[in-house]
């Protein structure tokens, strides 16, 4: 079993639950949500954020807008819809117990 297979398996489980934190402040373009992504070190490529967007959207989680750009074509700007907001504050309880048993299982706590 190869280590990077595991770790791609592990940054694909949060990866929605960061796109949703990313945009919890501020509306962003693809390009401005994957560039906080690997800032933090979560590599994503922008043939997997695409369709990650387009399922959030027809969730209800997410909604957009067209905005002209000075630097090129329109951008489409992304932002939490009120469901998005109430999802992910769900889901910050969620990681938070979720961390909390992996650290006691782990033994990162001491």
């Amino acid at each position: 079993m190869k280590i990077e297979n595991t770790k791609a398996q592990m940054r694909k489980g949060v990866l929605e639950y960061c796109i949703l934190s990313v945009l919890r402040d501020e509306d962003a373009y693809v390009a401005e949500i994957l560039e906080t992504l690997k800032d933090a070190k979560m590599l994503v490529v922008e043939g997997t954020i695409y369709p990650l967007l387009t399922r959030l959207k027809n969730a209800g989680l997410l909604n957009y807008r067209w905005e002209e750009s000075t630097s090129g074509p329109p951008r489409k700007y992304y932002g939490l819809t009120n469901t998005g907001k109430l999802f992910l504050s769900e889901l910050n309880s969620t990681w938070t117990e979720l961390q909390n048993a992996v650290n006691l299982v782990t033994r990162h706590n001491k």
